[in-house]
């Protein structure tokens, strides 16, 4: 088979492909007009997020089998369409899933030991103990909504504390002996921590707003490691102003573009800079931990993606 590769990957990827006899093209600059044009020269591409796979494009794949996605989602490919049309979908949860479970708890213990906020202090001299007094995690209740890859992985990372973990999902009796499945409702009832760990789908896009907020019981901690389309940022803010949420650790943004670069640039060629007024409170609260949705990004986990998407394309295809 011809495969394309549209993104930079571990160079595994297309040493084994190669071993299995198959034909590899890179091309990570073209546009994407440019890419339809040649498609049908290909049985299979590998992208991460460099453009949407949409019907247009799809049509242009005269010759598809299969779409590897190097990452866990597939929002950004028209999946009913590629099924419709016979064409093999191909992610990789399983490798970068302990990667998201290690980050979501790091981002946990740093917000509740205030660890990036006296770390700033100690840097600019100053020695305050009592203001960076922290929370245990010992005898809270942990939610976690989607009990996929990801929140199972963070749920194993959870056992070595004395911890209630409840979990909420779409599907049925997905529960282990990690996490105890229960309904929204008593999840909003018990938990002290939420942690997100759902795909970008029309039912979670603004899940996570001032209504859903306000169902919880407690006042609560938020850890998003998912899709930053699923919260609201301006009703986490106000969350965050009237101390409803307690704190939150964002590795994702409403904000973000496909590609996850030049976040607030106006325009590709412009210089001007149009940042949003709920995140410019982010940036300056001390209980918000922000990173540039890099949970799933290690030095392992990029080896690992590579190696799942080779596994699979071999399991279906040789």
């Amino acid at each position: 088979m011809n495969i394309l590769h549209l993104d930079t990957n571990h160079p595994l990827l297309i040493e084994q492909l190669n071993a299995l006899g198959f034909t590899n093209d890179e091309d990570y600059t073209s546009s994407k007009e440019a890419i339809a044009n040649i498609i049908h020269q290909y049985d299979g591409f590998i992208i991460r997020s460099r453009f949407k796979i949409d019907k247009p494009f799809l049509d242009a794949a005269t010759n598809l089998k299969f779409i590897g996605r190097v990452g866990a989602g597939l929002e950004n490919i028209d999946c009913e369409y590629a099924e419709q049309k016979g064409i093999k979908l191909i992610a990789a949860p399983e490798g970068n899933r302990n990667a998201v479970g290690e980050h979501s708890l790091a981002m946990l213990l740093s917000l509740f030991n205030k660890l990036n906020k006296a770390d700033r202090e100690v840097r600019n001299g100053t020695w305050n103990r009592e203001d960076n007094r922290g929370l245990e995690l010992d005898g809270k209740t942990v939610g976690l909504i989607g009990y996929g890859n990801m929140g199972k992985a963070f749920a194993k990372k959870l056992r070595g504390f004395d911890v209630e973990v409840l979990c909420y999902d779409i599907k049925a009796n997905v529960g282990d002996e990690n996490a105890k499945q229960v309904t929204l409702e008593e999840l909003q009832l018990k938990a002290n921590v939420l942690s997100l760990h759902t795909p970008e789908t029309p039912s979670t896009i603004g899940m996570i707003n001032s209504e859903f907020i306000n169902a919880f019981q407690n006042s609560f901690w938020l850890i998003n490691t998912a899709r930053g389309k699923s919260v609201v940022t301006k009703d986490l803010v106000s969350a965050l102003q009237s101390g409803k949420i307690l704190g939150a650790g964002l590795d994702v943004l409403e904000y973000e573009k496909s590609s996850f670069e030049n976040l607030f640039k106006a325009s590709v060629t412009s210089s001007a800079v149009e940042m949003p007024n709920a995140f410019k409170y982010l940036i300056s609260a001390d209980n918000v931990l922000l990173t540039p949705h890099v949970a799933g990004w290690t030095i392992e986990s990029k080896e690992k993606l590579a190696q799942t998407i080779v596994d699979k394309i071999k399991a279906h295809f040789t």
